[in-house]
């Protein structure tokens, strides 16, 4: 090969550069588990102390009949001073058993449970939420309020653990660790199952450490009284993310959000690709939405609160352009190898090297944080980033051996044939995604569901989570319907 001109020199330091930005993600998982371990030193702990205030927990409620019975069933058992527990139903114009449940519920238990009905519906969960909360925050009885999902299971001492860290004034809202808890679980709720591990007990400990939270899960949100009045008393509408919004507004007001990772709710998460990408869809779509709502706060550093820090916005546009940061090295890493192979295939062994030893490194580390989902979902945990992944690795980790067993196997390559090959190689990522795409459309064809979960082991659950962020962006863009999609639910979740 030929000696670089000037220009080609310069191209090839640009596109090494695009190669290193899209590697972006890889680095962010990397210092996210790095800092992780500091949360033993670094928490919330000690400044949290026994206390109870009088908690009204409001549960949004449609069509929720097959669920709500057992939900409030376990509210009312939970490690909780009884006197100071009431539970809020708000019936968002069920047409299903949903108010006769509750409101038998509400004769067996007077004064503790009780049935807000809504005769116009459908207007989305935030709406819903401020119907009762207009309700409760009326009341002064009111110290705080659990905002809840009609069909997740408290464990029993959850509650507890969550309301000892608001004794410290400055905290405004506590989160719980929303676990999979179906107990019919599929390859797609035990993904889900180690996501979960990933998404909330491993990085929402790195942002306690970091003092900003993204988002207080919606099926288990303790707020401050004090919190929600400075917000307005309202939980925000016009975006299909009310629970991040209500997240950065606290924050913003200098109120501090802490994850109990401790406090462990159960949920029932979709079975199939098509219920799973709705649901996704909708969260993503209103990530997409709040980068532009809050697009003054990014990379703005504050006194008041830690989102316009360095570590938290990196580590929101590390997962908001997830696609992009991927697509950006696979292109730049092509154009690496029409340009010059032998800097392409150096490149390349670093990326992969790189992913290797972080997701070595993160699922080992993740998997004991939760012994229990990490049982049962070794294989997903294994397979998380995709089979096609994990054989692009150890390629990058011993190329000769993987070169001479493709030449045992295809016999000698041509420059042709080894041109085809790296392409596929470094064009992975773009593959994957609509690999990951492809399952959702297979699915629904006889036989399809099996095809789909083999689609998901071989390209990843994170080239999935990739392919419905795109779709985000597509519908963003169009301006598409942002009516609100309810996950259905049918009972699933064991306690």
């Amino acid at each position: 090969m030929s000696t670089p001109n000037g220009f080609e020199v310069a191209l090839i330091v640009f596109l090494l550069v695009c190669v290193l930005l899209g590697t972006t993600p890889v680095f962010n998982t990397a210092f996210q588990f790095l800092v992780l371990p500091l949360h033993a030193f670094k928490n919330h702990y000690r400044r949290a102390a026994p206390y109870t205030p009088n908690i009204a927990v409001v549960v949004p409620a449609w069509n929720e009949g097959l669920v709500i019975g057992a939900s409030i069933d376990r509210l009312l058992t939970l490690e909780y001073p009884h006197d100071r527990l009431r539970i809020y139903v708000v019936d968002d114009a069920s047409t299903d058993s949903t108010p006769d449940v509750v409101l038998g519920k509400a004769a067996e238990h007077p004064g503790r449970v009780v049935h807000l009905r809504r005769e116009q519906g459908g207007e989305g969960k935030a709406h819903t939420l401020n119907h009762g909360l207009s309700r409760v925050l009326a009341d002064p009885w009111t110290e705080a309020v659990l905002i809840m999902d009609a069909d997740v299971i408290f464990a029993r001492d959850s509650l507890r653990k969550m309301s000892r860290h608001l004794a410290d004034e400055r905290v405004g809202a506590v989160t719980a660790y929303i676990a999979e808890g179906s107990h019919d679980r599929n390859y797609l709720t035990r993904f889900i199952g180690m996501e979960y591990v990933l998404a909330q007990l491993a990085s929402r400990r790195t942002q306690n450490v970091l003092g900003a939270i993204a988002c207080l899960a919606g099926g288990a949100q303790l707020h401050a009284r004090a919190n929600l009045e400075a917000i307005g008393g309202r939980i925000p509408t016009g975006t299909l993310a009310e629970d991040t919004m209500t997240t950065f507004e606290g924050q913003l007001r200098g109120r501090r959000m802490v994850f109990e990772p401790h406090a462990v709710v159960l949920a029932e998460e979709p079975r199939t690709v098509d219920a799973l990408w709705k649901q996704r869809l909708r969260w993503a779509r209103g990530n997409v939405q709040l980068t532009s709502i809050y697009r003054k706060v990014w990379f703005r550093p504050s006194r008041l609160h830690r989102l316009g820090s360095l570590s938290f916005g990196l580590s929101w546009f590390s997962i908001l352009l997830l696609p992009v940061w991927l697509l950006l090295a696979s292109a730049a890493l092509f154009a690496l190898l029409l340009l010059h192979s032998g800097i392409a295939e150096a490149v390349f062994r670093f990326m992969w090297i790189l992913a290797a030893c972080t997701y070595l490194f993160s699922m080992l580390y993740a998997v004991q944080l939760d012994g229990r989902t990490g049982r049962r979902s070794w294989r997903e945990a294994l397979l998380f980033p995709g089979l096609g992944a994990m054989i692009l690795m150890a390629i990058a980790l011993f190329p000769r051996f993987s070169d001479a067993l493709l030449t045992d196997w295809l016999g000698a390559l041509t420059p042709e044939d080894r041109f085809v090959y790296a392409s596929i190689l470094y064009l992975w990522g773009p593959i994957s995604m609509l690999g990951a795409w492809a399952a959702r459309w297979v699915e629904r064809l006889p036989g399809g569901r099996f095809v789909a979960g083999l689609c998901i082991y071989v390209f990843g659950y994170g080239s999935l989570l990739c392919a419905i962020t795109v779709d985000s962006y597509i519908k963003e863009w169009r301006r598409a319907d942002a009516s609100w999609v309810k996950t259905e639910k049918v009972g699933r979740v064991v306690s």
